[in-house]
């Protein structure tokens, strides 16, 4: 049977504790925890598919990403720099992003497909390109580009 997600990042915290990576292992620990939490949370306990620990990673990622900003606008350098290589740890578990150049070409794309023309089209295009986007890039990244194209 294939090794889920969430046990590769076991396997991978078991490495990083008996190595002493203290990066990598207080990383993959925090990730476990907010796996666990999505576990729990709701009306009955249940198991997250590959997809759903996916959604998780990413979202600890751009928390990372997020603080890191924040830290490197106050001037905490050291903080931000440990928030990017969280980030960058975790970026690894997650599928390969698109380039500008290939987020560009899907949107080109869906913009067709659907035929929207000018801002007011933003909702419709979204709708097409989103599923064919899939977690390879971040939402705010691609409603840019949608906006770029579509001239808002």
């Amino acid at each position: 049977m294939d090794t889920t997600l969430k046990q590769r990042l076991k396997d991978d915290l078991t490495a990083a504790i008996k190595s002493r990576d203290e990066l990598r292992s207080a990383t993959l620990r925090l990730t476990l925890t907010a796996i666990t939490k999505e576990e729990v949370a709701g009306a009955t306990a249940r198991e997250l598919s590959d997809e759903e620990v996916l959604t998780v990673i990413g979202r600890e990622a751009k928390k990372r990403r997020e603080a890191a900003e924040a830290f490197e606008q106050g001037g905490r350098a050291e903080s931000a720099q440990r928030e990017r290589a969280e980030g960058e740890l975790l970026a690894g578990y997650l599928p390969q992003q698109l380039s500008d150049e290939e987020l560009a070409v899907l949107v080109r794309e869906a913009i067709a497909e659907s035929g929207a023309e000018g801002p007011k089209g933003m909702g419709a295009v979204m709708k097409v390109v989103n599923p064919k986007v899939a977690k390879r890039a971040e939402g705010g990244r691609v409603a840019a580009e949608v906006k770029r194209q579509l001239g808002g």
